[in-house]
């Protein structure tokens, strides 16, 4: 017998996490359906819509590496969010609208700082790529004003930045120290500290110490969970977020859309608890 299903589509795709998320709600709101993933390499995306598209019990999908800047053209709409960021990841389906994408990744940041006020302040924001992008939309739909970028290369930030309503300030790495004084929040939108990876460039570590005292530090990395960057902050007393903040905050906004309940933040220390075993 079947039942309604979402997945994940990615290449490669073993390493996602979000199977294990969904199908932890799935089974603490007791909804009679499940989550998997899906191999797709990119010359198989259309013919994947395809077949999607005529399985009545198929809700949607979850879109990561390569895929989420080229989806778009296979779908009836993508909503604005999605749009200004340049990338969509999650898609729903609507029998009579067709297949609908949205970036759920400005609801994973907004979960992450929920209530962090910001209005006058300095934020920071390492990074211009992708991650950014959505860190950027989060700013700027709190009015924030100005923002300071800290990247390798400030001359190709600068066209991201063209695409939101905000003030940027650009800064190389070795600059650092001028975008981090005095600073409210400092988000790392890039790779930098992930396990594999490029470590946190000193630079950036021992900039922290300039921040606002009542100062908070994001990082959107999720492995390791504890990176340079937020026990720096720690041992400074700063407050820190840690990466799966906005992992399970965008994927809070996903499942909404498949299974139309959004999971409560109740179960979050359990479901930290299974994503960290």
């Amino acid at each position: 017998m079947t039942r309604p299903y979402a997945e994940v589509i990615g290449d490669p795709i073993a390493h996602s996490k979000s199977p294990l998320i969904h199908n932890f709600w799935l089974e603490k709101l007791e909804i009679n359906a499940e989550y998997r993933a899906c191999h797709v390499k990119p010359g198989e995306l259309a013919d994947y819509f395809a077949s999607r598209r005529k399985d009545p019990e198929w809700r949607g999908c979850n879109v990561t590496i390569p895929h989420k800047e080229k989806v778009a053209n296979l779908l009836d709409s993508v909503e604005p969010n999605a749009s200004k960021i340049g990338a969509v990841n999650t898609i729903f389906t609507h029998r009579d609208d067709g297949l609908c994408g949205i970036n759920t990744d400005v609801d994973g940041v907004g979960e992450a700082l929920q209530g962090l006020a910001l209005a006058n302040r300095r934020a920071v924001v390492i990074g211009a790529g992708g991650a950014a992008r959505s860190a950027f939309a989060h700013l700027e739909g709190l009015g924030c004003s100005a923002v300071q970028v800290v990247v390798r290369n400030p001359h190709k930030a600068e066209a991201v930045l063209r695409d939101f309503n905000l003030t940027a300030q650009f800064h190389p790495i070795d600059g650092a120290s001028a975008a981090l004084e005095g600073a409210a929040l400092v988000i790392n939108a890039t790779q930098l500290g992930m396990e594999g990876q490029s470590s946190m460039p000193r630079p950036i570590l021992d900039a922290i110490s300039s921040m606002a005292t009542d100062s908070t530090v994001f990082d959107m990395v999720y492995a390791p969970l504890h990176t340079d960057l937020l026990v720096t902050a720690g041992k400074l007393g700063f407050g820190t977020v840690d990466g799966l903040a906005m992992l399970i905050g965008q994927a809070r906004t996903a499942f909404a859309r498949f299974f139309g309940e959004a999971p409560s933040s109740q179960y979050d220390v359990e479901l930290r608890r299974l994503l960290t075993a």
